[in-house]
């Protein structure tokens, strides 16, 4: 059996399944790009809930694995050369699990690159645009009186949805037909901005035909369902 301890990760959260991924996480956009890809790849994982509301996002254990103190993070007992390997970054966790398998990345040349423009581009822009979006709408921002810095992040963020509705069109997925990490790492924060932060009307949706059309062809996969609710309750 794999020994995983030497990693103070697995004293807080004890790995019954020590030869699988050890995913460390939560059931947020970045957090389900992870899990939905282990659904996706079918690769075996053992889920950890990282609980915010405990703060265990500070905790010494965790910033053992990741000094950032986010989610997502995995540990692959099983990982290049055979060696244990920890990784942390939901981009950097779906480009090693897609490498892994052997699927979810073109292996080609310019496909692989022009995938991992798309991974790049949610990461710098679409994610942390949505997410600075839903604080001013959602949360303590909506307070504030002025209102400049929520209409910032919603012609932004409505700017994106133009650039991803354009490539979208006559696409099934963002990279044509094949389904990719630049799939799973863009629509979790769609869904996230029209769901859970209610900022549909707010950056007037409805007229992103072709994001809504592909949202529900992502939403509709067996392996998306199962990867949203994952990490669930302690």
């Amino acid at each position: 059996m794999t020994d995983l301890s030497a990693f103070s990760i697995t004293r807080k959260w004890p790995a019954r399944h020590p030869d699988r991924i050890q995913l460390y996480s939560l059931p947020t956009p970045n957090g389900v790009k992870v899990s939905i890809a282990l659904e996706e790849l079918g690769l075996p994982y053992e889920p950890h809930l990282v609980s915010f509301e405990t703060n265990d996002q500070t905790s010494p254990e965790f910033l053992s694995l990741n000094p950032n103190n986010k989610i997502p993070a995995i540990l692959d007992p099983n990982g290049p050369g055979g060696q244990p390997l920890a990784l942390f970054e939901s981009g950097a966790i779906l480009v090693y699990l897609a490498d892994k398998a052997g699927r979810l990345m073109p292996t080609d040349g310019a496909a692989r690159y022009e995938t991992l423009q798309w991974l790049m581009w949610q990461m710098g822009g679409l994610g942390p645009m949505f997410g600075q979006l839903g604080f001013f709408h959602k949360f303590a921002g909506k307070d504030f009186e002025d209102k400049r810095p929520r209409d910032r992040y919603v012609a932004e963020s409505k700017r994106l949805l133009a650039v991803l509705e354009q490539r979208l069109a006559g696409r099934a997925w963002v990279m044509g037909d094949a389904y990719t990490i630049a799939d799973i790492a863009i629509f979790p924060w769609v869904r996230n901005l029209i769901g859970f932060y209610g900022a549909g009307d707010l950056v007037e949706f409805g007229q992103f035909t072709e994001v809504r059309r592909v949202l529900d062809a992502f939403v509709a996969r067996p392996a998306v369902q199962r990867g949203l609710t994952v990490p669930g309750p302690r």
